[in-house]
């Protein structure tokens, strides 16, 4: 394999990458699975960076903004090693979603039945890094950044090794724009819809059977947040999933629950908050008081970890910049004129006339 590349200034000023780069020897099999069906996974990697990619048979070329192309070319180069079998879609949009290299993030190996699990970024591999250190951690950032998915992972490997002796995972029964009441059945079967994103996690990193066998020896349990209240949980790993929609009292409720030899995942996303707006989210509250707690790690996950389609990232970046966008402009108080300073002090009793004259 061979490259080259020089650098064309533009008319904005922002100096333009070209990168040159020959696979050899020729292998069509291998450049074929490197493009993708129709180039597909070319394209995806040019929207994702805005980068322009062409090519002949085994010559590239790459254009596009010094650090974008470079990334591009290291992308395109990691993904002709991985060649030799075809590469899904998902491979590449996961590369996306890190640094552009196939092993984003290191972090603890996990004991789950998905043998190709790992973090994605450095701020998952920092987050599951803090799962395995502190008795309790937050894991904060936008839907799609593994938060729920990789505290349960961490939870199944714990219970696989015996480091816990169940797994108890939990939410707050609030709805979104709905009302639980009017959904059919038993308490049970009114709840199970706000806790299916938990079920379909462990179904994927256990099994199916190992799920339900789990449940008959009673090493998993999965409760809203309101049957959390007045017990001790000793020896269990347990995940407070959409902790934006709780109140600070629940949040209490909820931290005070941990007994000896347990270990709490707190995950939510600030930006979904379900609660009336005159009511205070219990994981913001929870962030500003237990910030400098020793024993709590605090992780924030970003756009950048989105694990998703890509286009969820730009998504979320999108709906960010509206937000900031409507907020309104902080207002400065005018300088309250200087009351006058003849007779008595300027004071106004309710029902009375005032004592000063004009």
């Amino acid at each position: 394999m061979m490259g080259d590349f020089f650098l064309a200034p533009t008319l904005t000023g922002i100096i333009s990458l070209i990168l040159r780069h020959t696979f050899k020897p020729l292998n069509n099999n291998r450049l074929s699975h490197l493009c993708g069906p129709t180039d597909e996974h070319l394209r995806s990697i040019e929207a994702a960076l805005d980068i322009r990619i062409a090519h002949r048979h085994e010559q590239f070329k790459i254009e596009g903004p010094k650090a974008k192309a470079q990334r591009g070319m290291d992308m395109v180069q990691a993904l002709y090693e991985m060649a030799a079998k075809p590469i899904s879609a998902a491979t590449v949009q996961l590369m996306l979603s890190g640094d552009g290299s196939a092993d984003e993030g290191e972090g603890p190996s996990l004991a789950t039945r998905r043998a190709d699990l790992k973090p994605r970024s450095k701020n998952q591999a920092l987050y599951l890094d803090n799962i395995a250190e502190h008795d309790i951690t937050f894991g904060i950032g936008p839907a799609g950044t593994g938060k729920t998915y990789l505290a349960v992972a961490a939870a199944v490997d714990a219970l696989q090794r015996s480091a816990v002796q169940r797994i108890i995972l939990t939410r707050p029964a609030v709805e979104a724009g709905e009302r639980l009441g009017f959904l059919p059945g038993d308490l049970n079967q009114k709840v199970d819809p706000y806790l299916r994103p938990l079920y379909d996690a462990l179904y994927d990193l256990m099994g199916y059977d190992q799920v339900h066998k789990a449940f008959e020896k009673q090493q998993l349990e999965i409760a809203p947040l309101g049957f959390m209240r007045g017990r001790t949980l000793n020896n269990a790993f347990v995940i407070l999933d959409e902790a934006q929609n709780t109140t600070p009292e629940q949040m209490k409720m909820f931290l005070t629950r941990i007994g000896f030899g347990a270990k709490a995942v707190i995950t939510g996303d600030l930006t979904q908050i379900d609660l009336p707006k005159t009511q205070l989210s219990g994981l913001v509250d929870a962030e500003r008081v237990l910030r400098r707690v020793s024993g709590i790690a605090i992780t924030h996950l970003t756009s950048a970890d989105i694990v998703r389609h890509p286009l969820v990232a730009r998504v979320v970046d999108a709906y960010d910049a509206a937000r900031l966008n409507e907020l309104p402009a902080i207002a400065i108080p005018e300088e309250e004129s200087e009351l006058p300073r003849v007779g008595l002090p300027k004071t106004r009793t309710p029902g009375r006339r005032s004592l000063v004259k004009p």
